[in-house]
């Protein structure tokens, strides 16, 4: 490889380097996409590069900043040729070293070199993630690449980009990061950077706005012809899509990989929030099961022909807005939809409006990571119907400007690498969509993790009081105690829980988000007891002290019901890290219509088992029989989400060629 092929900014590339989109995935079931790529050659060019840095630590300063320019040079003169790319990562290495007191692994070096080579890395939770990913985004600033390092929130943007700075300006280079309240100029400025933090929906906006404010030409010709003879350019906020290194690859190009990025803007229409105040008071005239089916499951309504009918006799002579008979529908199965489907701690939180009228407003809840989705807004009504549920500011009408997903927008990236603790369920699908093989880094420890037998209880009462018993257990001998909930509302439940138990905790949710570095600080302390939803999940790293280390190490008892195996490992991988003892388990309560297996097992058997519960409400089913069923269902969940992602992505390339003759953006 020279450096022809490095996408850089400049004469070659543009001043904003883009990658052509490929016209599609390959096909989605192909057996070589299953196959992970072999770790052997990466280990032996880890060695190198970690004997090549233990031979710099004797460089006085002055030499090795001359060195580190030599190898810069290098990289400019003749690209990334493997040896040069192991000279580089044993400088980068020996940087790490020297400003933060941190000597990098071969298992860290292992996966810098893979996602340098775009490739994606599955490291073990606790083996050093963010070293790996600076080692990796230092190397490529170095050959003269804009990197964006995504990490998964603000809060690791602002810790990382702040404990790695030492390191990159050791290497002569700048790092910034982007967070959700910078204005353009800031963002600009963070953008020229060498290196940027930032999270994966903040850059994919940014690049929305550069899209409407420079044009989507197709080819990278035409926009240089168009820089050329524009008199006046207006400056973008990024440098083009050069270079990405994703923590956490799989929550961003798998879970949120479907979901739409739209950039709006206000628009008033006062007609149209009166048409929706009548669709939320009509909602509330509808019958469950006769009118409409709620499916729980997705959130999702379903009106019937009765319903229909009776929905155009409701609105007949309220005006023209309901003439139309498919949106009349549509609207009414969204205020359904408010009404019944979505609720509050769960799916939604009332914060403090953030204008001037004072009063609360909805914000989201990420299912994925617990958080709140910072500007996150529920389209066709749905945000201002909910809004209306909960006696809050409607918010204006929006007015969409451009739009894209994840899908699309990663596939722009000339170069594109990434690690996760949870990739090998999606190793098929990052190769067929983005061209990345998977690459399993070994521990660089043996594991210690003691999983404890699952559990099964009847209702969620009983799980709370079998889980407050576990952390007093668990408190007297030492050990801290993370336990993971499904939403804000079950956190709050259970925290309530063992407030009446006397036992003393901290809760980590959307609500107390603010609080989150004291929370996680707190939690690997002897006898603390944390109580959490999935916000303790990723890119969370506990300490646990030498106390609680003695006594066992932390325990996770994880109380959510997650649809795919991914999540269950991402919790249960915060105890027991880098070969610390530790331990997990899991215990479930079956949801509606015991959904353990294929419809008609469940109901007679299902049943039967129900009723041998002991005193305490635990049934007494076999683990191996529990996990199999678990297993079975979040695999039927993960098939059937893989399905609907590429069933997604085909209509989004569809109607992108359908609209690309008006010019439109996405």
């Amino acid at each position: 490889m020279n450096n022809a092929a490095l996408p850089i900014p400049g004469l070659r590339w543009g001043q904003y380097p883009e990658r052509a989109e490929p016209a599609g995935p390959r096909n989605w079931r192909r057996a070589p996409a299953l196959v992970p790529g072999w770790p052997g050659s990466l280990r032996s060019r880890a060695e190198v590069a970690e004997r090549q840095a233990r031979a710099l630590q004797t460089l006085p300063a002055a030499a090795f900043t001359a060195q580190g320019e030599a190898v810069q040079q290098r990289m400019l003169r003749e690209g990334w040729r493997r040896d040069v790319l192991v000279q580089a990562c044993a400088h980068a290495a020996e940087a790490a070293r020297r400003a933060l007191g941190w000597t990098p692994y071969v298992e860290q070096l292992m996966a810098a070199l893979a996602m340098l080579g775009n490739d994606m890395a599955e490291m073990a939770t606790g083996e050093g993630k963010s070293l790996a990913a600076a080692l990796a985004a230092g190397v490529g600033a170095l050959a003269g690449i804009p990197v964006h390092v995504l990490t998964a929130n603000d809060y690791l943007v602002e810790r990382d980009a702040g404990t790695f700075a030492p390191f990159y300006a050791l290497l002569g280079l700048r790092v910034a990061f982007v967070t959700a309240r910078q204005s353009a100029d800031m963002r600009r400025e963070a953008y020229a950077a060498h290196v940027v933090y930032v999270t994966a929906r903040e850059v994919a906006f940014d690049y929305l706005r550069d899209r409407l404010t420079h044009g989507s030409p197709r080819q990278a010709l035409q926009r240089r012809v168009q820089a050329l003879a524009a008199a006046e350019v207006a400056p973008t906020l990024l440098r083009g899509l050069c270079m990405a290194v994703i923590d956490e690859a799989d929550n961003i190009l798998v879970d949120e990989a479907q979901m739409p990025l739209i950039l709006t803007r206000e628009v008033a229409h006062a007609a149209d929030r009166a048409f929706l105040w009548q669709a939320y008071a009509l909602s509330a005239r509808l019958v469950q099961d006769e009118d409409f089916r709620l499916h729980t499951h997705d959130r999702r309504v379903q009106l019937t022909d009765a319903g229909r009918t009776r929905i155009a006799a409701l609105t007949a002579g309220l005006g023209p807005l309901w003439l139309n008979s498919r949106h009349r529908d549509e609207t009414l199965a969204t205020a359904l939809t408010a009404r019944h489907a979505l609720a509050r701690d769960r799916d939604y939180v009332l914060v403090p409006a953030t204008d001037r009228r004072g009063g609360q407003e909805i914000a989201i809840v990420d299912p994925v990571s617990g958080r709140i989705a910072e500007g996150r807004k529920w389209s066709r009504g749905l945000h201002a119907l909910v809004s209306i549920k909960e006696g809050c500011q409607v918010p204006a009408e929006m007015e969409t400007l451009a739009q894209i997903t994840f899908q699309r927008f990663f596939r722009r990236y000339h170069r594109l690498g990434g690690m996760s603790g949870t990739l090998r369920e999606a190793r098929a699908e990052l190769r067929t969509l983005y061209g990345c093989r998977m690459v399993q880094v070994p521990a660089r420890l043996p594991s210690r993790r003691q999983a404890w037998p699952a559990r099964l209880y009847v209702d969620e009462a009983a799980r709370r009081r079998a889980a407050v018993a576990r952390a007093r257990l668990l408190v007297a001998a030492g050990r801290p105690v993370l336990i993971g909930c499904d939403s804000v509302e079950a956190s709050h439940a259970m925290a309530q829980a063992l407030r009446e138990a006397g036992i003393a905790h901290e809760v980590l949710d959307a609500r107390h988000d603010a609080q989150e570095a004291h929370v996680v600080a707190c939690a690997g302390r002897r006898g603390q007891v944390t109580v959490a939803t999935n916000m303790a999940g990723r890119g969370t790293d506990i300490h646990v002290d030498a106390q609680a280390l003695a006594a066992g190490g932390l325990h996770v008892l994880s109380c959510q019901r997650n649809a795919s195996r991914r999540h269950d490992r991402q919790l249960l991988g915060r105890a027991a890290r880098q070969g610390e003892p530790g331990s997990g388990e899991i215990w479930l309560v079956p949801g509606p219509g015991a959904a353990l297996g294929p419809q008609g097992l469940a109901s007679a058997w299902w049943r039967w088992w129900r009723g041998r519960a002991s005193v305490d409400g635990r049934i007494p089913l076999p683990a191996w029989l529990q996990r199999g069923w678990r297993l079975w269902v979040q695999h039927r969940e993960e098939s059937r989400q893989a399905r609907r992602r590429r069933q997604l992505f085909r209509n989004d390339l569809a109607q992108d060629d359908s609209l690309a003759f008006c010019g439109m953006i996405e």
